[in-house]
């Protein structure tokens, strides 16, 4: 006889479907019906595996997404609260305040009135590095060959 699933396995089910769904409107017993357990079982499981409620993940997931959207768009705080799937603006504002330490409102307003983050130096040199080889010769060598061909096809075009 095979042997059973691992009760993991469904958790990770039902952690996945909240990281997919986080704007429809989710709750506990859905969510145990997914990892095959019964409400209260799959709250206490997923408590123990991944330290939080299922409700309080979902919380923080929709928060997540919710900064990214004040943060990258010009949309009014009650927009993102409706797009993140919370039903209120009293019940995001409220979430919110707890899990990031200050309104949304002011969140936004200090994201969008700074500059951007400075790009790391490291993702600066992935980005410039030479296309044709890690080696400094060999680059030089194929952008010598990239010039003589661009310099051939404007000679052509005439």
């Amino acid at each position: 006889m095979p042997e059973a699933i691992p009760v993991y396995v469904h958790l990770l089910r039902a952690k996945d479907l909240i990281d997919r769904e986080y704007a429809s409107q989710l709750d506990v017993p859905a969510l145990a019906r997914t990892a095959h357990a019964s409400p209260a079982h799959f709250s206490r499981s997923f408590k123990r595996a991944f330290g939080e409620t299922p409700h309080r993940y979902l919380q923080r997931r929709r928060v997540e997404r919710a900064k990214e959207l004040l943060r990258e768009t010009d949309r009014s705080v009650s927009a993102v609260s409706i797009d993140v799937g919370f039903r209120s603006l009293g019940s995001f504002s409220a979430v919110f305040r707890t899990l990031v330490g200050e309104s949304p409102s002011d969140y936004a307003r200090r994201w969008r009135a700074a500059s951007p983050p400075p790009i790391p130096q490291c993702f600066t040199m992935m980005y410039t590095r030479p296309v044709a080889s890690s080696s400094f010769r060999e680059a030089e060598r194929a952008a010598a060959e990239l010039a003589s061909s661009v310099q051939a096809t404007k000679e052509d075009d005439r």
